[in-house]
């Protein structure tokens, strides 16, 4: 009989072998920060939408989906989104929901699941993304010192269920509330950049 250890180490090695896709978040106006669209913040010398599909990537995901709405003509003009799906949503104002219904529809058919992040959260790191994937589950989400964050996994069986939740500025939050949600502890910060005293933790 296979050990405990060598079962978790095979289910890990399948997830990762899984057509993992990201659905990075990056719609928002900025409307708290003057009107400055969030993707096109910088952080070390990169805009934050750049940095998180860096973040996916490096994190193991296979195809990257990138949700854009305000300002999206300037964001493609400015940002290197090379070999990414690109989801244009008109209704960006509407809230996060839309955003992720945009993202999830937008997501190549042969993927298994969908690691959601936020463009706002420059400081999630790759091995979040990595963790929640080699995590196995069908529902994960990264924690960080006990509460919860992004990046959150979500297996495709469930994207209608999700997207069909996804009303105004909820994004996931419904759909994770009805479901058993896998906790994988990560290092690193649920720090958003939201409002202008936020801008200091950029450099």
């Amino acid at each position: 009989m296979e050990s405990v250890e060598a079962v978790e180490a095979v289910e890990a090695v399948e997830a990762l072998e899984a057509q993992i896709a990201a659905v990075i978040l990056a719609a928002g106006g900025g409307r708290r920060l003057g009107g400055r669209p969030k993707a096109l913040l910088t952080h070390g010398g990169e805009l934050l939408v750049e940095r998180a599909v860096r973040t996916a990537r490096a994190g193991g995901c296979r195809s990257v989906v990138v949700v854009l709405g305000a300002q999206a003509p300037e964001v493609q003009r400015r940002a290197d989104l090379t070999d990414c799906v690109v989801a244009v949503n008109q209704d960006w104002a509407s809230g996060m929901g839309s955003s992720l219904r945009a993202g999830l529809a937008a997501v190549p058919d042969s993927c298994d699941a969908a690691v959601i992040l936020l463009v706002d959260q420059p400081f999630v790191t790759a091995e979040a993304v990595g963790a929640v994937i080699a995590s196995g589950a069908e529902v994960a989400a990264a924690t960080y010192q006990g509460r919860r964050g992004h990046p959150v996994l979500i297996a495709a069986r469930h994207w209608p269920e999700a997207s069909a939740a996804a009303v105004g500025d909820r994004g996931a939050r419904d759909f994770l509330a009805r479901r058993e949600v896998l906790a994988v502890p990560c290092r690193g910060s649920l720090a958003d950049i939201d409002v202008p005293e936020d801008l200091m933790l950029l450099d």
